[in-house]
């Protein structure tokens, strides 16, 4: 008897295939809830209360590191962040692949970092997922896109605005879309803190 599923390609599937992408969906609906219901809780008007929901959802946080109010998480597991970093608000973090980022980093209000993408070869639109590594002391300003496979050295800063494609030199300062080295920075000995949390945000 032939099986009445069908792939998106509208290709037949046997019963077995049919009942692994059946199983495959229920577990992304699954965590489509997940990354709904830690957008929703990252509103909570408490940094402490924050941290704790997403140490549970899995993200492995360093000491003194901050989430402002409104970010949004894909597979947490996957992210790891260092110590005294900051996060701005309603910044994206994708975790489908691995997502590192350093001490004492400055992630800017709205920041997209990605590490999953189609490919625009493959005959069924494939995603391919690489991870992306974010050094120590690095500044990403507001509204920066950062896309799969991107390492930002130490010291780095992308410039508002910029979408970056490919790695990022320590110490360099790049802008644009694509970002492009614009400067290089002078400071090389990079041991500043950064500053607080604000309190309702």
């Amino acid at each position: 008897m032939n099986s009445p599923f069908k792939d998106r390609q509208g290709r037949p599937l046997s019963y077995p295939a049919a009942l692994s992408r059946i199983s495959c969906r229920l577990v992304n609906y699954w965590l489509d809830f997940k990354v709904w219901l830690l957008w929703l809780l990252g509103y909570f008007p408490s940094h402490l209360v924050r941290r704790a929901l997403f140490t549970l959802a899995g993200v492995r946080f360093g000491r003194h590191t901050t989430i402002h109010i409104g970010a949004r998480f894909y597979q947490p597991k996957n992210i790891q962040i260092g110590t005294g970093t900051i996060i701005g608000d309603h910044a994206t973090l994708d975790g489908r692949a691995p997502l590192t980022i350093g001490n004492h980093v400055a992630i800017a209000s709205q920041v997209m970092i990605f590490n999953s993408q189609h490919d625009l070869n493959s005959p069924t639109f494939d995603p391919i997922d690489q991870p992306v590594t974010i050094a120590d002391y690095v500044f990403i300003g507001p509204r920066v896109i950062i896309l799969p496979g991107v390492t930002i050295g130490r010291g780095a800063v992308v410039a508002a605005g910029a979408v970056v494609t490919q790695d990022v030199p320590a110490s360099a300062v790049v802008a644009g879309v694509p970002a492009k080295l614009i400067q290089t920075r002078s400071l090389t000995d990079y041991h500043y803190r950064l500053g607080r949390a604000r309190l309702f945000q």
